[in-house]
């Protein structure tokens, strides 16, 4: 039989490559078009699109990012505005004389003005009433009952302050269609172009719309920005005013130096404001509050000239000193340690208060000891009764310095007796514990008696109750108390009067005051090169060496409350390349491997026992080889590990993992 074929069908049609025949029944192509086939350009443009598509990753990016951090700046500026409208009015009551004095106008007007814009930016803020159920007791009814009241509360900015979640489907339902065209975009150079044309318009329209949002809510956040403006811009213009009449009532004040009138001027701002937040948060009466700041204010200021003037041969010369160094060299030289620079350093790390105050403070202290030092001299007389008395005492005393340093640092500086009577007998007793304890002991005694009838004697032993009075007295260390007292600011400024003794070297003698600080000039000591070959070592000494002289704080571990001697090694190898937080000598022991003082190396610890009393190591420093260490003992320096001292307490080399 005769085979079957297909007839065959040929059909020519155009292509992207030109003309071509196609055979239906085998499936045949064959190219009749004299044009040459284009090249395969899809490799060259992978690169080219990844390129576009990063760089509209980086768009999305940063307009993600700035959106971000608008939004963050709306919620701020909305949160500041409803503090604001919430806290006291900062208006000053400004009495007629003030009103009528020439001097004093130009700066009441402002005042006035400023407080006028708070007042009405307040206003401003937009409010709604809100249905509120409150519950009360009916006594005639007998029983309680729901009472509905309408309240007065502020009202959120209309509209989102952060973007709709629902758009994110959208935007990847597009990014998923625009990656099918993509797909086939290269077969057609007019689908491409309009594809092009369609993402550039997609893109220039989201960035549009994004501004015009960020406009409306710029828009419904200006009365929040308002009244946080027209706040400062009250409290500045309050502050100037207390400032000019401080001035003004005392001629003596604007004669003063023009540096210590800056620093002033400064120093009323910020009791001004402290005053503000006090009646904030005590609900005064508005009047009285803005009265006490400016007197407080006012205060303040004559206290500060009033020290200039009776110190003037030390603080003056310093002022001087500061302000010529501050012309030559464009800034103020340091004049402390931990107190700031040039003028500002001297002033921050000044005693401020009067002679006759601290004097008085010291004395008043001193006598609270003598008290307690006649007691147990005398306790036998005062507590009759026992039969045994057994005293275990600590040494009663103190540093002078170290009390009104305290008492500084609680009053900003400035303190007066009569201030602080409270506060001292609270500290000696956070300082001295004194305890009684009675002990009961069964003892026996000889007996001896006669019998009546035959007049012979015996004896016998007979039990009796022996009272024994225990008497301890624990003397914590002043020096202790602040890291349990004062907040971060409080020691800081503590240690800072503790560095330099207030600038006041002649207030407590030594005859006078035998346990008076002197300030020491702090050890130095010129380490090997061949030891700093060590990166590890060079790093530890380069961070030590950057607070030689610090004094010691107890419990201090940061160079803004300064160190005692654990906080400080723990300090230096935390920012030397090791993270073992704040650990105690005993602590900073147990993470080290002991070693033998011969094989002891530059950058070991070195640990020392009975320093104080307490079990374990008591104290640590850090080794630099020669038979030195770099610790903290009275203050921050180099000492030689040989002396007599320290070879009694030695205890043990360590080395850090």
């Amino acid at each position: 039989m005769k085979e079957l074929k297909a007839p065959e069908k040929v059909t020519q049609k155009m292509t992207h490559d030109g003309a071509v025949t196609e055979n239906l029944a085998t499936g045949e192509v064959e190219n009749v078009s004299s044009r040459e086939a284009e090249a395969d350009l899809s490799a060259d443009r992978e690169p080219v699109e990844a390129a576009e598509a990063a760089a509209e990753r980086t768009a999305h990016g940063h307009d993600r990012r700035r959106a971000k951090k608008a939004e963050k700046a709306q919620t701020d500026t909305v949160r500041e505005g409803s503090e604001a409208r919430q806290r006291p009015s900062s208006r000053l009551q400004f009495s007629d004389e003030e009103r009528a004095d020439p001097d004093l106008r130009k700066y009441i007007r402002r005042s006035d003005k400023a407080a006028d814009k708070l007042d009405a930016a307040k206003e401003a803020i937009p409010t709604k009433k809100v249905l509120k159920t409150e519950r009360v007791f009916d006594e005639a009814a007998g029983r309680g009952k729901t009472r509905l009241h309408f309240e007065e509360v502020e009202k959120k900015p209309n509209g989102r302050l952060r973007h709709n979640p629902l758009s994110r489907p959208v935007q990847e339902f597009k990014a998923a269609a625009h990656g099918e065209v993509r797909k086939v975009e290269h077969e057609n150079v007019g689908v491409e172009a309009g594809h092009k044309g369609e993402e550039l318009a997609e893109r220039g329209a989201a960035r549009a719309a994004g501004r015009v949002r960020e406009g409306i809510r710029e828009r419904r956040m200006k009365p929040w920005r308002d009244a946080v403006k027209a706040e400062n811009a009250s409290i500045k213009a309050n502050a100037e005013f207390l400032y000019q009449k401080a001035l003004h009532d005392d001629p003596a004040l604007a004669a003063s130096n023009p540096v210590s009138r800056y620093l002033q001027k400064k120093r009323i701002q910020r009791n001004y404001a402290k005053e503000l937040r006090q009646a904030e948060k005590t609900a005064k009466n508005t009047a009285a509050a803005t009265k006490s700041a400016a007197q407080k204010a006012k205060d303040a200021f004559k206290e500060t000239f009033v020290y200039i003037k009776h110190h003037s041969r030390v603080v003056l010369l310093l002022i001087g000193i500061g302000a010529c160094v501050g012309l030559l060299f464009g800034g103020m030289s340091s004049c402390s340690i931990l107190g700031g620079s040039g003028v500002s350093g001297v002033f921050l790390s000044s005693y401020l208060s009067e002679d006759s105050d601290m004097l008085a403070a010291e004395a008043a202290y001193a006598d609270l000891e003598a008290e307690l030092q006649n007691e147990l001299d005398n306790y036998e007389s005062f507590h009759p009764g026992y039969d045994e008395y057994r005293f275990d005492l600590d040494e009663i005393g103190h540093d002078p310095y170290v009390l009104i340093s305290i008492l500084s640092a609680f009053h900003e500086g400035v303190f007066t007796i009569g201030e602080v009577q409270g506060e001292l007998q609270t500290l000696f007793d956070r300082q001295y514990t004194l305890t009684q304890t009675v002990t009961v002991e069964v003892r026996y005694r000889t007996e001896t008696y006669t019998d009546p009838e035959t007049g012979e004697e015996s004896s016998e032993e007979v039990p009796y109750d022996y009272y024994i009075c225990n008497v301890t007295l624990e003397n914590f260390d002043l020096s202790h108390l602040p890291v349990y007292l004062m907040d971060e600011e409080q020691l800081s400024l503590y240690a800072t009067y503790m560095s330099t003794l207030g600038n006041r070297p002649d207030l407590f003698g030594t005859a006078e005051y035998p346990n008076a600080s002197t300030l020491q000039e702090p050890t130095y000591y010129d380490i090997p090169p061949e030891a700093l070959e060590d990166e590890t070592f060079a790093a530890m000494i380069a961070e030590a060496e950057k607070y030689l002289g610090y004094p010691y704080v107890w419990g201090g571990s940061s160079p803004s409350t300064s160190f005692d001697c654990s906080g400080f090694v723990s300090w230096v190898i935390n920012h030397s390349g090791w993270n073992v937080g704040r650990l105690g000598a005993q602590g900073l022991y147990s993470i080290c491997t002991p070693v033998s003082s011969s094989q002891a190396k530059p950058g070991d610890l070195i640990f020392f026992v009975g320093t104080y009393d307490t079990a374990g190591v008591s104290h640590v420093g850090i080794y630099v080889g020669g038979g030195m260490m770099i610790h903290c003992g009275s203050s921050i320096s180099y000492t030689s590990i040989n002396t007599s001292y320290w070879q009694a307490h030695y205890f043990s080399f360590g080395r850090l993992p």
